[in-house]
């Protein structure tokens, strides 16, 4: 019996999703895309389900469309044809997703770990879009996200050369939020999902929510967003709800100043 090409590990609010093709790194063959696009439809219908993390099985994250397959299969180039569309899937999962960045991140695979919300890497972890040098085209957002995240000019050179990027640069470029060791890479990924579990539960969905409708708006829209959105969210809250929450914020401030 063959082993499923995805695992999903649930933990109270979290879910574990982890690709797993390790002797194919990872790469998105047709089911596996399907795979993943299906996993988080159905982390977004569990109402139990708050935070989800994304990870590879073995040493790469993911390499990217199945070369292989594309060889044999060349409507599979169009991902987001004939198919379900992970990348979608994932932006459509209301809770914060986090990748846990575990090897190379190739082409179709960055495009995947654009469409986490915090990125987490291992040393071990690489970046590259090899695009232009498989003689092809991104569908998932590579060529717009990654300009907004690291700026045009780094961007087309990624985009334009192939090159890769090493975990640290990525986190000098402010692309991943930081950069631990292969063996703290989960541990510290579940440690960040328990603290976005720590916040007002409704705010979690709707602060993301938030983010993304400013981001890709121009920025006098988006605080026009903001302002409509807060004016509207913020009528329910109360002075005893604020008040019941001011002691453990300020439990909590004074631990992390310690």
């Amino acid at each position: 019996m063959s082993e499923p090409v995805i695992l999903v590990e649930k933990s109270g609010a979290v879910a574990t999703v982890t690709l797993n093709r390790p002797n194919a790194m990872n790469a998105l063959s047709r089911e596996l895309r399907t795979a993943i696009a299906e996993t988080f439809e159905d982390l977004e219908a569990d109402e139990n389900i708050r935070v989800a993390i994304l990870t590879g099985a073995g040493k790469a994250f993911c390499a990217g469309l199945d070369l292989k397959e594309l060889g044999s299969d060349t409507g599979g180039i169009n991902a987001t044809v004939g198919d379900k569309d992970p990348v979608t899937s994932i932006g459509r999962f209301s809770g914060p997703v986090i990748g846990a960045i575990n090897g190379v991140a190739i082409t179709g695979g960055f495009e995947l770990a654009l469409a986490c919300d915090v990125l987490v890497c291992s040393e071990n972890a690489r970046f590259a879009d090899t695009h232009a040098r498989v003689g092809i085209l991104p569908g998932w957002g590579l060529s717009q996200k990654l300009s907004r995240v690291i700026g045009i000019y780094r961007a087309k050179e990624l985009s334009l050369t192939g090159n890769f990027l090493s975990a640290q640069q990525a986190e000098d470029w402010g692309m991943v939020n930081r950069v631990v060791t292969a063996e703290e890479l989960l541990p510290v990924a579940r440690k960040l999902a328990d603290d976005m579990l720590s916040v007002v539960p409704q705010c979690l969905p709707a602060y993301k929510s938030l983010i993304d409708q400013g981001f890709a708006e121009a920025f006098g829209d988006a605080l026009k967003t903001e302002r409509k959105v807060s004016n509207a969210a913020n009528k329910s809250v109360t002075p005893d709800a604020v008040a019941e929450r001011r002691a453990g914020i300020q439990s909590r401030g004074k631990q992390q100043a310690s």
